[in-house]
């Protein structure tokens, strides 16, 4: 019998591969077609990678590690609802850069281990949180034109 951690990576890999597929499948669908010239070259690498580690897993091939327990869920649970909520609302309802701008500080202070109590960490959040936004404005806005979900703040 397989042991637990290859089937959950199994598991796991094959939902990124079927996930890549769609995401490419869409990227290749949309109008305008201008505007998805940088969304299918990325997809198509994700599909194809994770079609990859797909099948590495399949035959078993993959070293798989300790799997997943019970704590290792719990701490990404939060980070999981968030993206959860930033893809199926945020994104649209609030803008890309608004909503991701947002996004990221909630992520960063998750996960942070500094104390949310010194005004230096916070200060360290925000400048990452900037620096974050100022590559990804500057890669799809000036140097890709890539158009990006505009809503109340763009």
């Amino acid at each position: 019998m397989t042991e637990l951690p290859r089937v959950q990576h199994i598991i796991a890999s094959g939902l990124i591969a079927a996930v890549g597929v769609c995401i490419a499948y869409i990227s290749y669908t949309q109008e305008p077609a201008q505007a998805f010239l940088f969304p299918r070259l990325i997809s198509s690498v994700f599909a194809v990678l994770a079609i990859w580690t797909f099948g590495k897993a399949v035959l078993g091939k993959t070293k798989v590690g300790n799997g997943l327990n019970g704590t290792a869920l719990k701490n990404m649970a939060p980070g999981l609802l968030v993206m959860i909520v930033y893809v199926f609302w945020a994104a649209k309802a609030l803008g890309f850069y608004t909503a991701t701008t947002i996004t990221l500080i909630i992520l960063i202070s998750l996960y942070d281990p500094a104390p949310h109590t010194e005004a230096k960490s916070w200060i360290k959040r925000g400048v990452i949180t900037a620096g974050v936004m100022v590559v990804l404005y500057l890669l799809f806005a000036q140097l890709l034109y890539v158009f990006t979900p505009r809503e109340i703040f763009a």
